[in-house]
């Protein structure tokens, strides 16, 4: 019997242990755990500050809303913001130790695998890069994502660049050096480099975008074009996403 008493134990603690890494997690959680959680955590928690670097001698640490969800399977590294009801799914990487800062806007998706990045901002002489910033509403960034926006699987948003708010971004798209406007459609694997793409445009599937007279004549998004609505269905799905996921952890 107390073999068998042993084996339950174990599996108990197991089962504790699994349940205990799951959902959506904020920095500062696990302060009542014991010690060896706390050294893991603090040690390798998915949402840290940036390390210092001969371009950057400031380590600083995320700026997250309560109602976002950020899955422990996320990165979420360095000078980022990110909004009200955001879902941050597993596998993204949000990371700002090279270029700074990152801004992520309310009700906005990180899907599974995405990828925001960007170009150093500052130089190991401590002086901006101006050339790989981008500037909204008066401030600078070397990532700007608006509100509403769908980030969809796999998608790369790299900086200098920013995305519109209530666009989609889609499965494998990619942007770099752009900025993409407002209510705009990338279709999957499609990418915009290096180039502003107008409101109300969308790149078709696989097409990529290299210079301003292609981006000027890309299709509008009309009533009847077949992914008019796609942002708005998926933005609901992952504001509802984030809210269940919170109240479940």
């Amino acid at each position: 019997m107390r073999f068998n008493k042993q084996i339950f134990t174990i599996l108990i603690l197991s089962l504790s242990l699994a349940l205990a890494g799951s959902g959506c997690i904020s920095e500062g959680e696990g302060a009542e755990d014991n010690v060896a959680q706390e050294t893991t955590e603090s040690e390798f928690s998915n949402i840290r500050e940036n390390p210092v670097t001969p371009w950057n001698p400031e380590p600083v640490a995320p700026v997250i809303e309560p109602t976002a969800c950020i899955d422990p399977q996320a990165s979420v590294i360095g000078n980022v913001t990110i909004g009200a009801s955001v879902m941050v799914s597993p596998m993204a990487s949000i990371r700002s130790d090279e270029g700074m800062p990152i801004f992520v806007g309310n009700r906005t998706n990180v899907q599974d695998g995405v990828v925001l990045h960007a170009l150093e901002t500052i130089d190991e002489e401590g002086e901006t890069v101006e050339k790989n910033l981008v500037e909204i509403e008066g401030k600078k960034y070397a990532v700007y994502i608006g509100e509403n926006v769908s980030l969809a699987h796999q998608a790369q948003v790299h900086g200098p660049a920013s995305v519109g708010s209530d666009t989609f971004i889609g499965m494998q798209a990619f942007v770099f050096k752009s900025k993409v406007g407002n209510n705009c459609v990338l279709e999957p694997r499609s990418a915009a480099i290096g180039v502003t793409i107008p409101d109300g445009r969308y790149i078709p599937a696989g097409t990529v975008v290299t210079s301003q007279a292609e981006a000027d004549k890309l299709p509008e998004v009309t009533d009847d074009y077949a992914y008019r609505h796609t942002n708005e269905a998926v933005v609901y799905v992952n504001v509802n996403l984030a809210e269940g996921y919170n109240k479940a952890s």
